[in-house]
């Protein structure tokens, strides 16, 4: 088995995604803490301060040892890594050309593709990575802006709005649809937007930008609803391009979508026999995780087992903050198909997010009226994305609200949040007031 990759191990996500970001969100939140710690009974000598670059250090530290662990597992596991460009130049080949120009020929039965995807650019607004740049170019930065203007509020936006706010930096987010997190359930995207405004973030929905000029305080921005913005920063986060130009797949016949994306079965198998695509680069959920049950899939097919995708059940994880998790069907697609109920949970009626001093959220529960069938759940607050999998694993087993709500909870927990919104969907939350009529 070999793995050709042009740049260091561990793709997107370890080295400019999942893994930095959430080591910078890591620091901004706890910074964060350390401004609240006189309401846990705690009193510092002086306001603390941050280190912008000492936080990238450590970001760069936990980075280069996840790598480090990818480059072990390979060496455990007898998987030869061929550093380079890898061009598809036939249907059992593929050339890899190194950073010296030279090329190495690939011979093997089957070849998965997981090129992946990057940050899509505006055609109008040019990168230069100083005044106008993508997620990449920001991790990089020697020092943060005083204001910044983010163009996109979905998971990629929110996240990088909340973790700047948290550190000082006057935050104005832009997004063209009707709420930010405009994928999540409505409820959800509310609380955000309230949460954001708490951070003294401003968030115009419903908005574009128009145009983007030399300014004031380094970019004035223009947008569609007549507004203009001095900032000194422009961080575009709109979406994902697809990473399948010029690797050979038109000289082989594999067969795209229209959006660019690598076209596949449930099996991950392209319209060529022994080509698979996994990730990103298939354009149907661009998340690491469901990258790597799709190689699962891919793998298993090469070796002559007949397995397909199960994407019942995948969980979202938002790390905003408050953090966002959700499985399943928001209430606008539940309703479309099923007679729904609804149960919710505030975090603030819960002895834990008290204790934490983070009571900000609900869980939001979501049931067919006639069979019970648990269809979604929608969680915002504190731990989030960890509590969700109890609701994912609830879906992909197909249980019932009244066997998720039965579940015996630890306390005092975040997660009791789940059962008590169970609870709710038939009246039962015995930590709610009585519901009137």
């Amino acid at each position: 088995m070999a793995v050709v990759e042009t740049d260091k191990l561990g793709g997107v996500c370890l080295n400019r995604g999942c893994i930095p970001s959430k080591s910078l969100i890591a620091s901004a939140v706890l910074y964060q803490k350390m401004k609240e710690a006189e309401s846990f009974g705690i009193k510092l000598e002086a306001p603390p301060i941050y280190d912008w670059l000492a936080m990238r250090a450590r970001k760069d530290k936990i980075v280069g040892t996840m790598v480090g662990g990818v480059e072990h597992l390979f060496k455990s596991h007898g998987v030869a890594y061929f550093k380079g460009y890898g061009k598809v130049t036939g249907k059992n080949r593929v050339t890899v050309i190194d950073e010296n120009g030279n090329e190495t020929n690939l011979k093997t039965d089957n070849i998965i593709i997981a090129t992946g995807s990057r940050s899509y650019n505006l055609p109008f607004l040019p990168l230069d990575g100083k005044r106008v740049f993508n997620s990449d170019h920001l991790f990089e930065l020697e020092h943060l802006p005083q204001s910044i203007l983010i163009i996109g509020a979905g998971a990629i936006g929110c996240e990088w709005a909340f973790m700047l706010s948290l550190l000082d930096v006057q935050v104005t987010l832009v997004e063209m649809l009707d709420h930010v997190l405009p994928l999540e359930d409505a409820d959800t995207s509310k609380l955000i937007e309230r949460e954001l405004k708490k951070r003294k973030v401003t968030p115009y929905t419903k908005t574009k930008v128009d145009s983007v000029q030399p300014g004031q305080q380094g970019v004035s921005a223009k947008l569609s609803n007549s507004k203009t913005i001095e900032t000194n920063q422009v961080l575009v986060a709109v979406g994902r391009a697809y990473n399948t130009e010029d690797i050979g797949l038109e000289d082989v016949g594999v067969k795209l979508n229209k959006n660019g994306s690598i076209k596949t079965g449930p099996d991950m198998q392209t319209n060529i026999e022994n080509i698979y695509a996994i990730g990103d680069v298939r354009g149907e959920i661009l998340l690491a995780y469901t990258a790597v049950h799709d190689g699962l899939v891919a793998v298993e097919n090469t070796l002559g087992n007949k397995v397909k995708k199960n994407y019942l059940g995948v969980p979202t994880t938002i790390f905003t903050h408050p953090e966002v998790g959700s499985v399943g069907l928001t209430e606008a697609q539940a309703s479309q198909k099923y007679d729904v109920a609804v149960g919710k949970f505030p975090l603030r009626k819960l002895a834990k997010a008290h204790a934490e001093n983070e009571i900000a959220g609900e869980v939001k529960v979501i049931g067919e009226k006639k069979t019970d069938k648990l269809l979604g759940v929608h969680i915002v607050g504190i731990h989030a994305t960890e509590i969700i999998h109890t609701a994912a694993l609830a879906i992909n087993r197909g249980l019932t609200v009244t066997q998720l709500g039965s579940l015996i909870f630890g306390h005092p927990v975040i997660s009791e949040s789940i059962m008590e919104a169970a609870h709710d969907l038939h009246g039962m939350s015995v930590h709610l007031a009585k519901k009137q009529g």
